[in-house]
């Protein structure tokens, strides 16, 4: 007999079926034993003489096949329950270090990450990457209709993207290499190599010593870059529509995790736009809080994001015309010492941060010299841009971050599968 999953039971009425899948609760009558059976698509009832399961030793957590009959039951949640005729154990689950069925999983986080597997069968846990992964099916569905191309870079690399020192380094052979920190320079390689348009999901790797709740050293980048733009709010507009596509998305197709998680999806409007300079004395002004750096730190992130939606209703806002120090050394400049690029801030947090790039071989070559670097030491990357490469821009989406925002999390960690931070390097 061909397994039938749970979601497909109510369809099965009066029908012989075969269930398998996990022993989430077990409840003992005189006259009945009571199990609840969940497999990746719900739960069901399943009633069974107690004599069916006197021998078998079942606990929670065990891995069950079951031969019954769908019978009607009104007291059932969903109206009906398998009538047990035979159960089989596939495999016995021992003492859990975690309770994972309860309403909530008052443990702390460290206990959740280091009990993984078990913690991701927990109901308010498993749907987060259910929606996860319907935000990355989204914006890979969006783009190939915008004539994106995906595309896979390398991981291993020869130097750092941005010319920086937070990079992991390995053994390559007789050779030093490193983790990539982006697929930066591929992605514009690879519009200057006729493809225009391409993005990437992948791994990228930041061997900063943070121990924070927005910090991860491995995370998910969703990466896109563009070829023949005007400027870098082409780049913005078009994550404007990617966002609104990518949350319409997991609204329509994720109801029952949203619902789960108590979560409401916005809708994306027209995403507002303040300049960097303007945003400090908007903050100093109406928050009193003065930045002495040439960057926002957390807390200003939280109060420009606070009174954006406050005076528009927008939980988003582009940061635009951020400051030459603090921008990569691809950075299209701007003068008076700008660049055109932007961060994108959501619910308080940064998400996203684009721009349009240096397109031209000697413009790119001195501004890597001004940023204090050798053009050489970055050859198979700048030699490209003497070979005829359009104007483009492009951004990069944190995956982790967007969930973890998106979702009410409180750490980004809780939004990833298998974390790796300062401290964490199992599961």
């Amino acid at each position: 007999m061909e397994r039938t999953l749970v979601e497909d039971l109510k369809g099965r009425l009066n029908s012989e079926v075969l269930v398998k899948g996990w022993v989430e609760r077990i409840r003992e009558l005189s006259s009945v034993t009571f199990l609840i059976i969940r497999d990746r698509t719900g739960r069901v009832q399943v009633a069974a003489d107690p004599r069916l399961c006197a021998d078998l030793k079942i606990s929670t957590e065990s891995v069950v096949e079951i031969y019954g009959r769908v019978n009607p039951e009104p007291r059932s949640k969903t109206g009906y329950e398998v009538v047990a005729e035979q159960i089989n154990v596939l495999s016995l689950a021992g003492s859990l270090p975690i309770n994972v069925n309860g309403p909530d999983l008052n443990v702390p986080l460290e206990l959740v990450l280091d009990n993984r597997v078990l913690s991701l069968r927990h109901a308010r846990i498993n749907p987060i990457f259910r929606i996860q992964a319907a935000l990355v099916h989204a914006f890979q569905v969006f783009l190939n209709g915008e004539g994106f191309v995906q595309v896979f870079s390398p991981k291993i690399v020869a130097s750092g993207t941005e010319g920086g020192t937070e990079l992991f380094a390995l053994q390559y052979f007789e050779e030093k290499a490193y983790l990539c920190q982006s697929p930066q320079f591929y992605k514009q390689m690879l519009v200057g190599a006729g493809y225009e348009r391409v993005y990437e999901v992948g791994h990228v790797y930041r061997a900063e010593k943070h121990a924070t709740s927005r910090h991860l050293n491995e995370y998910v980048s969703l990466d896109l870059e563009m070829g023949f733009i005007q400027s870098e709010h082409d780049v913005m507009d078009l994550e404007n529509r990617l966002l609104a596509f990518m949350f319409s998305y997991v609204n329509e197709n994720c109801q029952k995790e949203l619902v789960t998680l108590g979560v409401k999806v916005p809708t994306v409007p027209e995403i507002p736009k303040i300049p960097f300079a303007d945003a400090l004395q908007l903050l100093e002004k109406e928050c009193a809080k003065r930045i002495e750096d040439q960057d926002l730190d957390p807390e200003g992130e939280r109060l420009l994001s606070k009174y954006v939606r406050e005076t528009t209703g927008s939980e988003f806002v582009f940061v635009t015309d951020y400051p030459w120090e603090k921008r990569p050394m691809y950075t299209m400049p701007k003068g008076s010492g700008l660049t055109c690029s932007f961060d994108l801030l959501f619910r308080g947090l940064e998400i996203t941060t684009g721009g349009q790039r240096i397109h031209t071989h000697d413009l790119l070559a001195a501004n890597i010299r001004r940023k204090g670097l050798d053009p050489q030491a970055f050859a198979s990357y700048v030699q490209n841009f003497s070979l005829g490469m359009p104007p483009h821009g492009g951004l990069a989406i944190g995956l982790e971050r967007l969930t973890a925002q998106l979702l009410g999390l409180s750490n980004v960690r809780e939004a990833s599968l298998f974390p790796r931070d300062r401290h964490r390097l199992t599961p």
